[in-house]
Order: C-alpha cells, then structure tokens, then sequence
C-alpha cells in the first residue's frame, strides 16, 4: 500500500497587519514580500485574474513595511494557496499539489517587479531586443526563480514546516517541452542573463501543447509518445486574452483602389499571448517570454452542423487553429508535415512582429515616425526558423502602414539580425515554393522582388566580363533555387547555338533585340502571380531572344528545370534582409565567411562577425551544484563570481591545494551519488560511484558521433574479455559510460544508433566477468532537469562531432564549468575552451577542420586504409555478442567509397584509432586522482568567457545597440 504523502501543515489564517513581522494581508490574502525591500510583491490575484477588493498598497509602502522575508509568512502564503487556488481537491494533500501551491506563492513576488518592469520599459521608450525562437528550453522555474530571488533558504525552511521537502516539491515539476536541445537550452540562457543584466528584451515562441516527444526506451529502442507537460496545468504563465493577433493563411493578393495589395480570402486564425516571468539575478528587472497559441473565435464553431451530426465538420476550423501549436517540429515528411511547419513559423513571425509594432506605436504616441522603428526595435531571429520575419515585416510596413517598398526594406534591414547555428545543409531551411506560394502568397510576391534585387545588386558588383563567375555568384546567393532568371538577368546568359558542329559567331545586333523588353513590362512581370505550371512568374518574355533570333539560345541555367523542385532559401534571405549575420564560435564564424555564405562575405564583409556561446552561471553552476558552488564562495571570498565570472580565474592559484582538492572530490563524489539514485531509478541498472563517470548527453545525431564514443566502448569491453581478471583491473579504469539524448522520430540512422547504445548496454551490464569494470547507461528522456543532476558528477565529457561540423555546443561549457573535463575534437567552442583551460586540461584527438574536405575525397576514391583495430570492432559487432540485432545498416555506413549514407561520410573510422589511443590518456590521468582534480579546478578556473552574460554584452553593444535600463 503507498504511503500518503505527509498533508500540509495547518489552514492558512491571515496574518496580522501591516508592519507585523509575518507577510501583509491585502484583501483576504497573505502576500509574501521578497527578503529585500527593493522588491515588489503582489497586489493582484493571479488565480483569478482579478482585482482584490481593497486599496492596494503602493510599492514604497510595501518596500517599507519589511526588509526581509520570514519563513513562517512563505509558509503561510504557500498555504493559503494550497487551499484557495483552484487545481486540486481539497481533500488530496500531495507533493504535486505542494509544488503547485509553493509555484504561485513564488509567482506573488514575481508578479509585481514583472508588471514594474513592463510599465517602466513603456515610459523610457529605450530600444528593445526581441529574441525570437522556435525552441526555448527553460528546464523547472521553481528553484530557479527562488534562486534568483535568493530566497532558496525560506522557502526551504517554509516548505520543512509544512511537512514538505523543497527539493522533493522542486522534482514534481515537468520539464516544460518547449525545445529540443542547444537551440533552445541556448535561448532560454540568454533570456536569464538579459534579465540578470538589465537588457531590455524579450523572448517570443509558441506554446506547445505536446513539445518534441517523451523519449521510452525498450527493446526495440526508442519510442516517442507525447509529452504531457501541461496536463496539471503551468503556475508560471498568464494567459492573456486581451493580446490577441490575426493571422492568415492562403487566399489570394489583389490591388485595392488605394493602390496597396490586399491579401484576401483564405483561412483566418488568431494567436494568443501567455507570458512567462524571467526574474534576474538580484535585480528587479523580470523580463518576459511571449508564447503564442492559436485558436478561432467561437462563432467559427459550426453551430449547424454539430446539430446535424456532422461534429467533425463542426470543430474543424478549431482543430486547424489549434493542431498549429500541438507539436515542436512536427514530421515533415508528407506535404501536410510541411504546411504545419511552416504555419509555425510564420504564426511566430507575424504575431511577434505585430505586438512589437503594436508596442512601438503605443510607445511613440503622437510623435510616430517609422524612420525611428529601427532605433526603438531590434529583431534577433534565432536560427532560419524565425526567416518570414523579413518578407512579413516587409508586408506589414507597406500593404498596413502605407509605406514604400524601398522605406520598408530600409527599416526591415536595419532592424531585422541573423544567428546561424549550422554548417549542414540539411539545416539550411529551404522551403518549396509552391508550398509556400500557396499557403503565403503575398510573401511569395515580397520574396521574388527581394530576389531580384539581390541578383541586380549581384549584376552591378561583378559585371558581366567574366560571365563564369557572375553565374556562379548567382547560383550561390539567389533566394529562389530553381526559379528561371527574370528577363533583365536572363539576358546576360545568352549564347550561341551549334549548327552542324559550328559555333555560329555571336553578334551584338542579336543581344541588342533581345534586350528590347522595357522597364514597365519587367516591372509587371515581378508582381504577376506565380502559377505552378509556368513557375516563372520573373521570366515569361526571356525566351523572345530566341524567337527573335533563331542562332541564339539562352544557358539553361537561367531556366527552371521541372525535374528539381523550385524552393526557397531561408538562410540566403536572412542574409540578404538583416543588418548582422553571427556564428556562435570563432571556428564556426570563419567556417560562415569562408565557406557556408562566402559570397555574401565577399560582398557584405562587414555584416558578419562572431558570438561565441555562453550558458548561464545561476542555473549551470550556482544552482545545480550548490555544494561546489559554496567552496567556490569559500576559496575565492565571495560571491561575486555569480555575476561576474571572470572571478572564477581566482581558483587557479589554489589548484594544488590539498585542502581544496579534497574538498573537490567530495562535492563530485556527493553529486555522483545523485547520479547513481538517478540511474537506478531511470533503468533499474546499479553503477559504482567510484568509477569515473564519462558521460555523452546530446541530441542523437551521425556527426555528432554517439557511434564513435559506443565503438570505442566495445573496443575496451573487446580487451577485457581477452584479458585475465587480474589484467583487466590493472588495465583498466573502471567507468560508468552515460549517454542521452533524443533521436528525431524520423531519423532512422540516429533511432538505429539509440537501439544499438542500448544492446550493448544489455551485454556489458549483465556480464559477471566485467563486473563494476565498465557499465553503459542510457538515460531516457534526456532533458534539462536530468543534465541538472548528470552534470556535476560528471568527470569525462566527449564532445566528439566530426571537426567543422559543431556550430558551437554549450553543454561543453556547462561541464567545464563544473570541473569536468572534456575530451573532444578541434571543432564549435571546444577550439576556444581548450584554449581558455589550457591544452594539458583538455584530451584531443581527431582530424582538423581544414582537413575534413581531403579526407572525404580520399574516402571517396577509395583510397582510405582503415585501422585494424577499427576493422576488428566492426566484425566484433557482426559476431552476434550484442544479440540478434541487425546492425548491417549501421556497419554499412561505415563502409563504401560513395554515396550518401555510406562512405564514412562523419570520418568515425578516421578517427578511431586516435580516439582510442586518447582514451588510454584518459586513464592514465584519472589513475593520478591529485593531477585529475588539478585539471578539474582548472577547467572551472578557465571557463569565465562561456558565460551567456558576456555574450549577450556582446549582442546588446554589436547587433542590437542596446543599454541596460535599471529599475528605480
């Protein structure tokens, strides 16, 4: 029989008065102010969305009454919540509904500063950022607003006298499934430290009923089921029905009688706002997080047919809204996956863009100038996904406010900046242009002009000297792939026919007819409708060359070929329409300007430049690793290197200090601990904390070589068996070998790698000859409360993806921070954190980035010698030792000269022998626990630059021109 949990303590009464030494009593309410008198608390009821009866007590008379914040009124206020908020049933007394009770308690010393913040951001009218973000992976708010608010020690205390634990109550707590991995963990971080330093700004995205999926493990691998995040509700949102936004999708364009294009018809939604606090770090600036849902109004219910019993007609206008916000990256393998994701992203972008230029008109007033839109609004587009941006803020400035297409484009680009997070071309969003044609037509318009544009810009800069390189230049930059050139382009590519194996010799008067089309009619040309049979609204008339003049044809380049599909691409137009392109490492950002957008570079040098990546130092050290926190505090004599990282470097002076040192590996082995309870409960596997614990957690993806690392693990579990038990242990370093992450439910290879992680598991564990030796876990569900835990016990982290192909990574910074070490590749900010903790704390191996290139072509030719060794674990997995798996596909993809999928493209065989000859180093250091501790403290020591709050300095004075306004 379960045991009931232990009931919260006694009713709520209301305390006394004003100035009493508990909380202030406004209405029938205890409201709990913050410790410091600087802080705001609530005057407001959040459950209800109501005034409370009663003069409400201004901010200076709170700030007055206390200056700190008693336990026994947290207790209290958690209480009344407890009994008066409406989610549970007052006779079910619960952890859960402790966490729910204790969530809106916190939500009072939020709400005020929140609300504070907005009001005061209306009346200075500085220049605001707005981040927006198809993910943000914010990982529990509860310890983190307490932290925050340093108030972790009340509500502890609070909690304790109501029967309850804070962090058993913290770990009811769903993680919200708003993301996926590093984009949006990334997102959610410089959300933290814009608060935490003062920036005005924003974060938008879209509220996902389900987010990306919940991860099962079973015999055949991965599962996906839906994530029930919001099935108890969320106690840290508003919903705000009166921030409402229209969208629309399909129709038609047509030019009204004021001589602006009208998009008509179609299927009309509208988005709705909840907002989400981000309190900083002793600051009352809290910023806001905008996600959207979508629904219709009511009378879209048809009434009628429900009656008639046709219910799935009646609701279906509510179910197309609503299906838009029901999945993170929905599958987009049917035409019908494709239209949901790009509903998506333009609801993102166009609900976004109207509440920021809704804000911007409020803020102005009577002075309204559009010219000055740029110098209050800055837009980051977080990746490709938020692209529309662009053509919507495009369309919103001229078809709305009436303005000119080169006023328009001049604000668009001055307000609109890129973030590219990837080399790979599959990242690189491209859209199909009959897709989007038919679901935003008016966009499509905005786009072909912009495209045109570019290639006459393009036309100007190189000339028409070197035909060759001008048409190169084209096909690289253009936004529209497979799209004929429009006339005016077209013209240039015009040569002579073969006639009985003779060149016919090109003259002048031909080029001169062909070039007869006047301005006017290549004007109408780029606003005609674009039709999926000619799909070549730009170029109708570039044929008449030939018409005109037989012996001579246009290159076929500048037509459409109607075996490729047309498409759009996203990444060239955030190019083209924003001010700033940045990488996220400096590896990364020579690997955009040199390779990925070099033609742009050549012509746009000065919009490029580089952000290296942070993560936040509350939630990534101060939080999750309080124990090793508080000797941090301890060695260096404060607390200052929360805000302040750079203090951080203060450690290195005491690396060799015995006393510090023990101190070290008592906090590791006290989290590892953590890690064992974790395991035990996650999949029923028993790890020893005193092996090392070596640790892959990341989306499952080919180049970032979960394969690799698990090769390598059958290597040494190969050794082992080879080797008597008295060579084995003297051998070898016992580990815990950690992966996690999620597979997309449509990557076949990244699910086969997840299944084969977990066979292996199910031989090595089981095997009584290997024993504590080495044990392999793969922790499903990986997601930001599980790294929280895994993080600082680890001791071994691999960041391994194929050197160049790595933007950034930012859990390499939060387990450097921790004291772990990294082994990994010259490859996204390993290349700087190797630099900042020193080459001798940092296990490299693996090819270079200049060199991948040559490789795959030797690969290629066939001209690639494997290592023995790699060979013997491929047959060594093929012998059956790991069961019945077919794992030919996988092997397979290590093998061949050609063709995608095969051929080693991610170089694991390359690079294996220097993994493995790495990992023997690995032991050798981890047998010298003094020296393994020193590199530890070191890393922390060296990681100071990866924190978000210098990157986002670097964002707020270089991309956005923006300064910290501070709460009076």
């Amino acid at each position: 029989m379960a045991t009931a949990s232990p009931p919260l303590a006694t009713p709520f009464r209301p305390l006394a008065v004003a100035g009493g030494s508990g909380g202030l009593v406004v209405g029938a309410r205890a409201v709990v102010p913050p410790r410091r008198g600087r802080r705001g608390f609530v005057v407001r009821s959040v459950a209800s969305d109501r005034e409370v009866r009663g003069p409400a007590p201004t901010e200076e008379e709170l700030s007055a009454v206390l200056t700190s914040i008693d336990s026994s009124a947290i207790a209290s206020n958690i209480q009344h919540h407890a009994d008066f908020t409406p989610l549970f049933s007052p006779e079910h007394s619960s952890p859960l509904k402790a966490y729910h009770a204790t969530a809106k308690s916190v939500f009072d010393s939020l709400i005020l500063n929140w609300n504070a913040t907005y009001d005061y951001y209306n009346k200075v009218n500085a220049k605001q950022a707005y981040y927006l973000s198809m993910e943000f992976l914010q990982g529990r708010a509860l310890t983190n607003a307490i932290g925050n608010l340093e108030l972790t020690g009340q509500y502890a205390e609070a909690l304790k006298q109501l029967g309850q634990n804070l962090e058993d109550v913290a770990s009811q707590e769903p993680d919200p499934a708003l993301g996926n991995g590093g984009l949006g963990r990334l997102a959610s971080c410089f959300l933290d430290s814009m608060a935490t330093l003062n920036y005005p700004a924003w974060g938008y995205g879209l509220r996902y009923r389900y987010g990306l999926f919940k991860q099962i493990i079973t015999k055949d691998g991965q599962e996906e089921v839906a994530e029930n995040w919001l099935e108890m509700g969320n106690p840290w949102e508003i919903v705000r029905n009166d921030v409402s936004y229209p969208l629309k999708f399909y129709g038609k364009v047509v030019e009204g009688t004021d001589g602006r294009k009208h998009w008509i018809g179609g299927e009309n939604i509208k988005a709705v706002a909840h907002d989400v606090p981000i309190p900083g770090y002793k600051t009352k600036t809290t910023n806001n997080l905008r996600l959207w849902s979508t629904t219709v109004p009511s009378q879209n219910f048809d009434l009628g047919a429900f009656n008639a019993g046709d219910h799935v007609k009646a609701n279906e206008a509510h179910l197309n809204a609503e299906k838009i916000c029901h999945v993170l990256y929905p599958g987009d393998e049917s035409s019908e996956g494709k239209i949901l994701r790009l509903k998506q992203q333009y609801t993102l972008c166009s609900a976004s863009l109207q509440d920021i230029i809704s804000r911007f008109e409020s803020r102005a007033g009577d002075s309204l100038n559009w010219e000055d839109f740029p110098s209050k609004v800055a837009v980051q587009m977080n990746d490709t996904h938020p692209t529309l941006c662009i053509p919507e803020l495009m369309r919103i400035l001229m078809d709305v406010k009436g303005l000119s297409w080169n006023e328009s484009w001049s604000i668009t680009e001055r307000t609109v900046a890129y973030t590219n997070h990837t080399v790979l071309p599959e990242a690189l969003e491209k859209w199909s242009l009959d897709i989007m044609q038919k679901l935003l037509p008016r966009h499509v318009e905005i786009i072909e002009r912009i495209d045109e544009e570019l290639m006459n810009t393009i036309v100007s800069k190189y000339g028409t000297a070197d035909i060759s390189l001008l048409k190169q230049k084209l096909k690289d930059m253009r936004i529209l792939d497979n799209v004929d050139l429009p006339a005016s382009v077209a013209k240039l590519f015009i040569k002579p026919k073969e006639k009985k194996g003779k060149l016919l010799v090109e003259s002048l008067e031909s080029i001169a007819e062909a070039d007869e089309k006047t301005e006017s009619e290549e004007e109408e040309n780029i606003l005609s409708e674009t039709t999926e049979k000619k799909g070549e609204s730009d170029s109708e008339e570039a044929p008449d060359a030939e018409k005109e003049d037989p012996e001579y044809e246009l290159d076929p380049f500048t037509k459409y070929d109607p075996q490729l599909p047309r498409v759009v691409r996203m990444a060239n137009l955030c190019v083209v329409g924003g001010h700033s392109v940045n990488g996220v490492a400096e590896i990364h950002s020579e690997i955009v300007k040199q390779d990925v957008f070099n033609s742009f570079y050549e012509m746009w040098p000065t919009k490029f430049q580089n952000k290296t990546n942070g993560v936040t130092p509350r939630r990534w050290i101060r939080f999750c690793n309080p124990e090793l926190s508080t000797i941090i505090s301890k060695w260096i004599g404060s607390d200052d290197w929360i805000l302040n990282t750079d203090k951080l470097a203060g450690l290195k002076k005491f690396a060799d200090d015995e006393d510090l040192q023990s101190e070290w590996r008592t906090a590791k082995r006290n989290n590892k601990m953590k890690v064992v309870s974790l395991i035990r409960d996650k999949t029923g596997y028993v790890v020893s904390p005193d092996a090392m614990f070596d640790v892959q957690v990341k989306r499952i993806h080919e180049y970032k070589r979960q394969l690799l690392n698990i090769l390598g693990i059958i290597y040494r579990y190969k050794k082992m068996k080879e080797m008597s038990a008295k060579d084995r242990i003297k051998s070898f370093v016992p580990r815990v070998c950690i992966f996690g992450g999620k597979a997309f439910a449509t990557y076949v290879q990244a699910k086969r790698i997840v299944k084969f992680i977990t066979d292996v598991a199910a031989t090595v564990n089981y095997d009584p000859d290997i024993g504590d030796l080495l044990k392999v876990v793969f922790v499903p569900d990986y997601n930001v409360s599980v790294a929280e835990t895994l993080i600082p016990a680890s001791e071994l982290s691999q960041h391994i993806s194929t050197a160049g192909m790595e933007a950034s990574g930012t859990s390499n910074m939060k387990f450097a921070m921790n004291g772990c070490i990294l082994i990994g590749t010259l490859d996204g900010a390993n290349v700087e954190i190797r630099e900042e903790v020193g080459e001798e704390n940092f296990f490299l191996f693996g090819a270079h980035a200049p060199e991948i290139a040559g490789l795959r072509q030797e690969r290629a030719e066939g001209k690639f010698v494997p290592d023995p060794r790699f060979e013997e674990v491929k047959e060594y997995v093929r012998s059956g030792i790991f069961g019945t798996g077919n794992y030919d596909e996988l092997m397979g993809s290590l093998e061949g000269n050609e063709g995608y999928g095969r051929a080693d493209y991610f170089l694991v065989g390359k690079d294996f022998p220097s993994y493995i000859e790495c990992q023997e180093k690995v032991d050798e250091a981890y047998r010298d626990q003094k020296l393994w501790t020193r590199m530890s403290i070191l890393n922390t020591a060296g990681s100071p630059k990866f924190s978000s709050d210098r990157t986002i300095h670097e964002y707020a004075k270089d991309i956005w021109g923006i300064s910290p306004v501070i709460m009076p």
